[in-house]
């Protein structure tokens, strides 16, 4: 039985509707990145400009993950009472808006504050165009999903390649106001065509009110909420290797190998790079092997990679090291999140997104203590375990799974 979408009208919209809500939505998660990352860059800016220490930074920065994690579930139950086609053009308008409020600030305490909301913005817009993403790789039939996380990954790399270009001749204040002048243009653009379709529903899920996009209550049992609970930690485990060579592969390589400040920082960008082009071709990969096999080989690819990358005794080798993590790493999160997605709905989403997010709060902090005891080589492991760990339970829970 074929897969409609319903317009406003509540007429059926042919396939070039769903074409167009790929793009739209492929530009709302390109938008997330950029605006995220030309954040960042100009982090060192706005430390000196509030005269923060750097542990009153840190705390500081805490804040982003602590909104992003009191909104996501919130969000969830928010896309299934009023759609998540809304709820993402609203979250990006008030994204848009609070990146540009960090330099107006002057106190460490008035930077948590307003970070708090970026945080909050932040996580409900990627519980509200997932959702949206996991309803339109139900219509095309099609394992499109790492196709968006690479638009995020892409849209990363732009606005931090952009930011650095400006940073010598712009101020923080006027940088991050042209983000928000560039993110209301995008919402404003592809908003108008997002809030036009409701999600496309096949016609044995049609509710009563799916012509307004929400989605009806699932009722849930036991064994789907432990299956969507089991893919939430597939993401943490996988969020957990992102946060973790973020924050600490630069150091390995410049403190343990010896490398030039710049070539260290080459190490995150070669992980990066290795990731979205993995997610640029993750959906061939998964019309090949299915996702149990994605998520296995992933996994497996992955955990050899960073045993590499923290072990080898040379910067070219850890480098390598980093590039495969990231090509095994890929796809991983995408697919957890698109399966809980399809089994619980939005709420799905919001459970594996909030677990996952918690694996990038967890990786940085796990790392600084494991290398206090241990040494930051030995330390750097645990992404390769947590990867194997990913492979495992993916393979596992295969027969409760389609794929």
């Amino acid at each position: 039985m074929p897969l409609i979408n319903k317009t406003r009208s509540g007429s059926a919209a042919p396939g070039d509707d769903l074409t167009r809500l790929r793009i739209v939505l492929t530009a709302f998660f390109a938008l997330d990145g950029f605006v995220f990352a030309g954040w960042v860059v100009r982090i060192p800016a706005i430390k000196e400009q509030t005269g923060a220490s750097s542990s009153a930074l840190g705390l500081a920065l805490l804040c982003v993950s602590a909104g992003a994690v009191v909104t996501m579930p919130l969000t969830g139950h928010l896309c299934r009472r009023h759609g998540s086609h809304p709820l993402t053009v609203i979250w990006a308008v008030l994204l848009s808006l609070s990146v540009a409020l960090p330099p107006l600030t002057h106190s460490a305490a008035a930077l948590g504050a307003v970070l708090f909301v970026f945080g909050c913005a932040y996580g409900g817009l990627n519980v509200a165009f997932n959702s949206a993403a996991v309803d339109l790789v139900t219509a095309l039939r099609r394992p499109v999903m790492p196709s968006f996380h690479a638009a995020f990954s892409l849209g990363g790399m732009i606005g931090a390649g952009l930011g650095g270009l400006v940073a010598g001749s712009l101020s923080p204040a006027r940088h991050l106001f042209g983000l928000t002048l560039i993110g209301l243009l995008v919402t404003a653009v592809a908003g108008r065509t997002l809030l036009r379709h409701a999600p496309p529903v096949p016609p044995r899920q049609a509710r009563p009110g799916e012509g307004s996009g929400k989605s009806a209550p699932r009722r849930l049992d036991a064994r789907t909420r432990g299956l969507v609970v089991i893919f939430g930690v597939i993401a943490l485990c996988t969020a957990y290797g992102e946060g973790a060579l973020a924050d600490w592969g630069a150091l390995h390589l410049e403190e343990d190998l010896g490398s030039s400040p710049g070539l260290a920082a080459a190490g995150y960008a070669c992980f990066a790079l290795a990731m979205t082009i993995g997610r640029l071709s993750g959906t061939a990969l998964l019309e090949r092997l299915g996702r149990t096999r994605t998520v296995v080989a992933g996994g497996t690819t992955a955990a050899a990679g960073m045993l590499l990358g923290s072990l080898a005794p040379s910067v070219g080798a850890a480098l390598l090291g980093f590039a495969v993590t990231g090509l095994g790493l890929a796809n991983i999160f995408p697919i957890a999140v698109e399966r809980a997605g399809a089994l619980a709905g939005p709420g799905g989403v919001a459970t594996a997104s909030t677990l996952g997010y918690g694996g990038m709060l967890l990786g940085p902090p796990a790392i600084g203590f494991m290398a206090d005891w241990f040494s930051l080589p030995t330390a750097l492991t645990s992404v390769a375990a947590l990867a194997a760990v990913a492979a495992a339970v993916g393979s596992a829970v295969r027969r409760g799974t389609s794929g």
